[in-house]
């Protein structure tokens, strides 16, 4: 079973998690559909993928509800039912305790990890609602999990609220077929470590979860059936504690 006649939307899909799953998806046969912040990085993501016809690109910040309204409606004007959103668009910031961080940067935090992910589920779930099929899959953290003095005040904050959104919504959208899944990774080889407050050993990189390790979850349970849900998924590197 495959993801062909399938489209896909991917917040932050010009790097990291979203770019391995993007890849996952057209290695399945979807077509994607990427928003990102920078108009030159989509273009290079579009052109690393390699499949002109079936990839498109958005600028667009995602914790601005307008944009985001633009790009669905513009998506809507060209006739595109979206099968699969995920959000994979997440930031950080070095300076991670409530002594070093602005308040300004925890609002910064909060508006792109969490109040993004629920302005692009408003977007798309009427469609999906109409259609009664969808699938949302939401990228957290371990850090929604648990709140890991590594992931900082208003990283673990914000991703919390995304897996209590994604668990809150997916009950609630159960009954008209949708189905949400929050996978929860913990350390991934992502741009997101050029944030951290100490420079990651290219050798401990290697280690960690890998972009395409999530991009085949992605496509894993895409391929379910629709009577199946996955809600929670937890995946790390082998030497990472879960405590």
């Amino acid at each position: 079973m495959g993801l062909g006649g399938k489209t896909a939307v991917i917040t932050g899909g010009a790097s990291g998690i979203g770019l391995g799953i993007a890849k996952a998806i057209l290695d399945a046969g979807g077509d994607v559909i990427l928003l990102g912040r920078t108009a030159a990085k989509l273009d290079q993501a579009k052109a690393n993928l390699n499949a002109e016809n079936r990839v498109r690109t958005f600028p667009v910040d995602v914790g601005n509800r307008k944009e985001v309204e633009q790009v669905f409606e513009d998506l809507d004007r060209q006739s595109t039912p979206i099968d699969i959103l995920v959000n994979a668009a997440g930031v950080n910031i070095p300076n991670r305790t409530m002594a070093e961080m602005r308040p300004e940067q925890f609002d910064d935090v909060l508006q792109i990890n969490a109040t993004g992910a629920y302005n692009t589920m408003y977007q798309v779930l009427p469609q999906m609602r109409e259609r009664h099929d969808g699938l949302i899959i939401n990228i957290c953290s371990i850090s929604g999990v648990r709140a890991l003095s590594l992931g900082g005040i208003a990283y673990c904050a914000s991703k919390f609220a995304m897996a209590a959104l994604s668990t809150a919504v997916g009950n609630e959208e159960a009954p008209n077929g949708v189905r949400v899944t929050t996978i929860h990774p913990g350390e991934v080889n992502t741009p997101i470590l050029e944030k951290r407050p100490t420079p990651v050993p290219e050798e401990r990189k290697a280690i960690m979860v890998q972009p395409e390790d999530i991009g085949a979850m992605v496509v894993t349970i895409a391929q379910l059936p629709g009577h199946t849900h996955v809600p929670e998924l937890i995946v790390k590197p082998l030497y990472q504690e879960f405590v």
